[in-house]
């Protein structure tokens, strides 16, 4: 029986039909703290990788099986993923076959008998080619998110990246995703994200906010109806969902959806298919439907204000959007980007943001979170200078004196300084050390205590 599958551990899968030298290798690769995965046929361990994106580890296998042997092995892996590193097992008389192999794209073969220590030696390298063409890839995705014009995630606190990493990963997925987050923090700009940066992304993206539309209209501005289907129908009317074909839906406040539409919704999330009001006709489905809430919908199912059956058909995936109190190190980069972006709005030059202010916008508690914090920075490019005495006034009446310590203030706001100078002086140690006035050594004791590294900021 196989041990639980765990992707963080290196793993090699094993594929022999001769018992005895699959369970040598077993106990070999366990030995040298590699998790193992044994079979005796070449369909069983195809079928285990692919029910794994990008599968981290590295495959062994004999040449000569029964039904599919390893050169049909390595095709079908092959058709999965071109760089999964496939090592073959050879006898004598199959040297010839394994080159052709190599040829083929195989990363290396083991003549039979082989030793522990050239055993060990070429999955070590096969999994550190593995690992590094994972990260390539990874960093491709992100250099074309990035540069990709549309929504973007801005922030650098481990919440966020660990955020973005989660995105990143489902974006491409066609799965319904449940979003979960405060007022304001930025629910309808990850959805657009997700999107943007999904297989969807060319067809059409429909926001529809469940707290805003009328009860007595709701089923058909979502679904659609006849001509006919009631008083006033007078046309047939195509609905949100059917004008999302092919795209994404994102159901926003569904926390708000009546009792007896969400049952609807949930046949269609089920089925992927829909009825017009007024028509018999089942129309099927291609969308992705994306819900928001600042809710626990768990709890207003136990409340009876939500369908529990609902709940655990949207939350195939959760993303949990930290609020900004929770990321306060994000605000300066946050502020600086609204103001940028404000500025080229209306076409004038952004106001310089002193150090007090800063200092005032990290002590706030942000109750509208990244929407206050974006329609502040509005406000402080319309009305530039003039602005700053009213932005100490109207944070500081409402700072939290609480939240933090003057001490944990301090840091963050140092933090802050560090980061933004770096990011100015791109990397360079000894301009960030001549632009902030501190030693090289206390530079680099502070880089050390707030985990800063140059490379970073270097381009």
């Amino acid at each position: 029986m196989q041990a639980p599958f765990d992707p963080a551990l290196e793993t090699v899968i094993v594929v022999d039909d001769e018992h005895h030298l699959r369970v040598t290798l077993r106990q070999t690769l366990e030995l040298a703290g590699y998790q193992v995965l044994a079979y005796a046929q070449a369909q069983e361990a195809l079928t285990h990788i692919g029910e794994v994106d990008e599968w981290p580890g590295v495959i062994i296998s004999d040449i000569r099986m029964p039904k599919m042997d390893g050169l049909a092995f390595l095709e079908a892996l092959q058709h999965l993923d071109p760089d999964l590193p496939v090592i073959l097992i050879t006898g004598h008389g199959d040297i010839s076959t394994a080159v052709a192999a190599m040829r083929q794209g195989a990363y290396d073969f083991l003549e039979k008998p082989f030793s522990q220590e050239i055993l060990l030696d070429g999955v070590r390298r096969a999994l550190e080619k593995r690992r590094l063409t994972l990260e390539n890839r990874i960093l491709k995705q992100q250099l074309a998110v990035h540069s990709a014009p549309g929504p973007r995630i801005i922030g650098r606190t481990p919440s966020v990246q660990r955020l973005h990493t989660m995105i990143t990963r489902v974006a491409a997925v066609n799965t319904d995703i449940l979003l979960w987050g405060e007022t304001g923090s930025g629910k309808d700009l990850i959805a657009r994200y997700i999107h943007a940066h999904s297989p969807r992304s060319a067809q059409n993206f429909v926001a529809i906010n469940c707290g805003a539309i009328p009860e007595a209209i709701m089923e058909s501005e979502l679904f659609g109806h006849e001509s006919g289907a009631f008083t006033g129908a007078q046309r047939k009317r195509i609905g949100k969902f059917e004008h999302a074909q092919k795209g994404t839906v994102f159901l926003d406040e569904i926390e708000s959806m009546p009792m007896n539409l969400q049952v609807k919704l949930l046949r269609v999330l089920q089925e992927r298919t829909l009825e017009r009001l007024g028509s018999n006709t089942q129309i099927p489905l291609d969308i992705r439907v994306l819900a928001a809430t600042k809710v626990d919908l768990l709890q207003e199912a136990a409340a009876g204000r939500f369908r529990e059956d609902l709940y655990y058909r949207l939350n195939v995936v959760t993303l949990n959007i930290p609020p900004l109190r929770e990321r306060l190190e994000d605000i300066p980069l946050l502020f600086q980007h609204f103001v940028l972006v404000a500025a080229n709005r209306i076409g004038q030059s952004p106001p310089p943001l002193e150090a007090s202010h800063l200092s005032v916008l990290m002590s706030h508690t942000w109750p509208g979170n990244v929407r206050e914090l974006r329609n502040l920075a509005e406000r402080y490019v319309l009305l530039g200078e003039a602005y700053a005495y009213d932005l100490d006034e109207m944070l500081n009446g409402q700072a939290s004196t609480q939240a933090l310590t003057l001490p944990q203030q301090v840091e963050i706001f140092e933090k802050s300084l560090i980061r933004q100078e770096l990011e100015r002086q791109q990397g360079s140690i000894k301009a960030t050390m001549e632009a902030l006035g501190i030693p090289r050594k206390t530079l680099y004791d502070k880089l050390k205590k707030y985990a800063l590294s140059r490379e970073e900021f270097v381009p």
